[in-house]
């Protein structure tokens, strides 16, 4: 059985909505639900939601070494896929991850790219090959 649904709070929901959606939709994703405090996209029965944290809760901030989620990982279709939306990223100033060893970081037979969305949650996107 596959993954039903991921569920993240985010600090600034427009702010993330922008920065997901063309990533999500650029790996097969489709917009799903929308409401006043979340969205989420849809691919293959599972989804990803995004919501507006309250703002009591904003301030503590997200760490990936803390206690919960390190990163989300996300096959691409082929290197070739890695490496546009590696070059997408890069138009964005978004910093790519161990850059000194990209795009093998995660070892010589892994084809993979790594960063960090608005709240600094790292994303993976690995070649399926």
């Amino acid at each position: 059985m596959a993954l039903h649904h991921i569920e993240i709070y985010v600090s600034n929901l427009s702010a993330s909505a922008q920065f997901w959606n063309w990533l999500l939709q650029e790996l097969g994703y489709q917009i799903y639900q929308q409401w006043p405090e979340g969205i989420s996209w849809i691919h293959e029965g599972t989804y990803i939601v995004f919501v507006q944290a309250e703002k009591e809760y904003v301030a503590a901030g997200y760490h990936r070494k803390r206690i919960g989620l390190n990163h989300l990982a996300f096959n691409a279709s082929s290197k070739a896929h890695v490496d546009k939306i590696t070059e997408r990223l890069v138009e964005m100033n978004v910093p790519i991850l161990y850059q000194d060893a990209h795009p093998y970081a995660g070892g010589d037979d892994y084809y993979a790219l790594y960063f960090e969305d608005p709240d600094r949650i790292k994303v993976e996107v690995v070649a399926n090959v």
